[in-house]
């Protein structure tokens, strides 16, 4: 198939350092090439793959002071793409709904992942005049506001398996893992680690929208002794930093609609302490790769029982469920379904 892959602009694909949607961006084209397909990446020119690359800006925007408005680099980025769709077999968008307008006045069959939440009531004017559109969710539980919708299937994110290491030891900390937002709960973790005694390692990204925030509640939650700020890392730092841990906290305040960094923590060996919202009782099986908690005080009863975990059984469910091959075959068999269904009649669909 000849497919073109659309990412978001703000990280180069994969990311410099965090970044969740440009990483899947980059696992599923690699993995795409890899199988023999003729990939086009639409993405920042800083971006690093084997497909071949369509940049409309020279570098990510997040990283990129010079740029004040990321918009316009959007729009070129789909004028260039646009010139050229009907080269394609297939386009898999994932930038929100931006294309929506346009994909409705053209014939190439696309797919769009819905990688953001979707309990915001202002979507749902907008969804409901492209419902058309296809679309795959990246949990069940993602879909809930808006199950009306042309879904396709739910596809879980998917890691390559040599990308993190198995590690049996225990683990000697508690680790957090993300950014820094009152919705991610940060807060939570340092709480707990007070409580238990362990200490806690914070791995995390501080936008500009949220620096205020960090400043005035959690700068002042780091003093303890116990927790140790990390700040932003890269894939190239996590093996050690979730591999060394004892267990990921997790414990989000918000319909997550997937969490990279659990099944990260998972590939690891390190098993999950975290809030039941959103994707999370799809992701984590509570009593053996983690455990799923409603308050703080079943989250730190939690931390006592993680030894009785077992580690490999957290890699094992990596392996089977979250592998970034098991989610292109999942991605490929809905691409060859619109295919199929866009064919003209007697014309079989290319689905090589």
């Amino acid at each position: 198939m000849k497919i073109a892959q659309v990412s978001p602009l703000y990280e180069s694909v994969p990311p410099k350092a965090y970044g969740g949607t440009e990483r899947v961006v980059s696992y599923l084209t690699e993995e795409l090439v890899r199988q023999g397909h003729d990939v086009t990446l639409f993405a920042a020119g800083d971006s690093v793959t084997s497909a071949r690359l369509v940049a409309p800006c020279a570098r990510s925007l997040r990283l990129d002071e010079s740029c004040l408005d990321k918009y316009p680099y959007h729009v070129l980025m789909l004028e260039y793409l646009f010139r050229e769709i009907e080269s394609f077999d297939i386009v898999h968008f994932h930038i929100d709904y931006l294309h929506f307008p346009l994909c409705s006045r053209q014939r190439v069959p696309h797919l769009t992942t819905l990688h953001g939440r979707l309990d915001i009531p202002d979507l749902h004017p907008l969804f409901k005049e492209f419902r058309d559109v296809p679309v795959v969710s990246i949990s069940n539980a993602q879909r809930a506001p808006l199950p009306w919708v042309n879904w396709q299937g739910t596809v879980y994110h998917g890691l390559p398996q040599d990308l993190y290491r198995f590690r049996q030891g225990p683990g000697k900390y508690l680790a957090f893992l993300g950014r820094i937002h009152p919705e991610k709960r940060v807060d939570r973790a340092i709480e707990i680690a007070q409580r238990v005694g362990i200490p806690l390692r914070i791995a995390a990204k501080v936008d500009a929208a949220e620096k205020e925030y960090f400043h005035e509640v959690i700068e002042p939650l780091l003093k303890n002794p116990l927790v140790e700020f990390i700040g932003e890392i890269g894939e190239a730092d996590k093996q050690d930093f979730l591999g060394n841990a004892m267990a990921l906290l997790f414990l989000i305040d918000w319909p997550e609609p997937f969490g990279l960094a659990m099944i990260e923590a998972l590939a690891c060996g390190t098993p999950v302490i975290a809030y039941g919202h959103g994707s999370v009782p799809e992701v984590i099986q509570d009593g053996v790769t983690g455990f799923i908690v409603h308050d703080q005080q079943e989250a730190e009863s939690a931390i006592g029982r993680v030894p009785a975990l077992r580690r490999a059984d957290c890699r094992r469910a990596f392996e089977e469920r979250f592998s970034v091959s098991r989610m292109t075959e999942d991605y490929v068999a809905i691409y060859r379904k619109l295919l199929e269904r866009n064919a003209p009649q007697n014309t079989p669909a290319l689905i090589a």
